[in-house]
């Protein structure tokens, strides 16, 4: 493990439009000492020629592909993870961006011990890359108990420590990213915010979280199985969640 690296895994499938973009945006970073894991999952356009490119002229961009598609995010991001050498695990999916000084503000933030993960506000784009102004901002900190009560950790912005939790990975189940920050913070670990919009979200038509009766049904998964809470916990907790998801939908 190297001490002050990022290793920052990017899933890719299909994406040809926006990968050159998102590679850039980690490029432009202030903070210098990182490595960026692209995981193909088997894309049939352009994005492998895209990456191969940018792979030829930055040793700390990786290309790596999957023995046969799995048609979910958690495979390609679990093989990036097993594959990382940094202390920290940051994730950016192949059409989001994040701003120069991302790393830069929320790596000093793991200096105090409680802090498992480090995540930020963040602004939404469209398809194009425009901006109406819309920004969803998260609570300063976050607990195991409060993050029960719905995902305010976007996976685009967040980085957790290894030295502190181990090399954690993704369970392939819908909301793979609320599932493992539930099990970094339940080891008593807290989440802190940086408290900049320090990336860019891409709102996409093909967007699987926009299905919010499958929100649903992960949510509950989730609390049933992964964090056997009682029916009437489930309950509790999910109508809270679900409000929640509500007002950041419709920002």
């Amino acid at each position: 493990m190297e001490d002050s690296k990022v290793s920052i895994i990017t899933p890719l499938y299909n994406c040809e439009n926006f990968i050159s973009e998102t590679i850039k945006s980690v490029i432009a970073q202030t903070y210098s000492d990182w490595e960026m894991l692209i995981v193909d999952d088997c894309s049939t356009d352009n994005s492998r020629q895209i990456v191969e490119e940018f792979v030829g002229t930055d040793r700390r961009i990786k290309y790596f592909k999957t023995a046969s598609a799995s048609g979910s995010p958690a495979d390609p991001r679990n093989i990036g993870i097993e594959m990382a050498k940094g202390r920290y695990i940051a994730f950016l999916d192949s059409d989001d961006l994040w701003i120069s000084n991302k790393l830069e503000l929320q790596i000093p933030l793991f200096s105090d011990d409680k802090v498992g993960i480090v995540f930020s506000n963040y602004g939404k784009i469209n398809e194009d890359g425009e901006s109406n102004g819309r920004t969803i901002e998260a609570p300063n900190q976050v607990t195991y108990l409060n993050l029960l009560k719905g995902n305010v950790i976007a996976c685009l912005t967040s980085v957790y420590d290894r030295k502190k939790t181990g090399k954690l990975y993704f369970t392939k189940q819908g909301h793979e990213d609320f599932a493992l920050w539930l099990a970094i913070l339940k080891k008593g670990y807290v989440a802190k915010n940086s408290g900049h919009v320090l990336a860019k979200y891409r709102v996409r038509k093909s967007s699987v979280s926009s299905n919010k009766l499958k929100v649903i049904k992960w949510y509950y998964k989730i609390y049933r199985e992964n964090e056997k809470l009682s029916l009437v916990r489930t309950v509790y907790f999910l109508v809270i969640a679900l409000i929640k998801s509500f007002f950041k939908y419709i920002k």
